[in-house]
């Protein structure tokens, strides 16, 4: 069965959400969005020579500039010094030569 035949998809299908207020709006929807985890978008403003650097490593690595931002934020939010990361990365790469 996949999610479209369900009878929930069925109920809900033809109706008109045209006039629904965004999740934004209801603090309760807000707070169970949130407990859901995820991503969500964000728009800020970063420098040009930053965004140059993630997006160089990026093309580099053959990865996503927007994750290697993500990693970054995620490191700071976990309280990780440079020195931390530096260590870790050490680490990785000395096991990598290993194998």
């Amino acid at each position: 069965m996949n999610n479209n035949s369900d009878l929930l998809h069925e109920q809900y299908a033809n109706m008109d959400f045209a006039d629904a207020k965004p999740v934004a709006e209801i603090p309760a929807l807000m707070k169970l969005q949130a407990a859901q985890g995820g991503k969500s978008r964000i728009t800020m403003r970063v420098d040009n020579a930053t965004l140059a650097v993630f997006k160089a490593r990026a093309e580099m690595q053959g990865g996503n500039y927007q994750t290697l931002i993500n990693e970054a934020l995620r490191q700071v939010a976990e309280g990780q010094t440079l020195a931390d990361v530096v260590r870790a990365t050490i680490r990785a790469e000395l096991n990598h030569a290993a194998r």
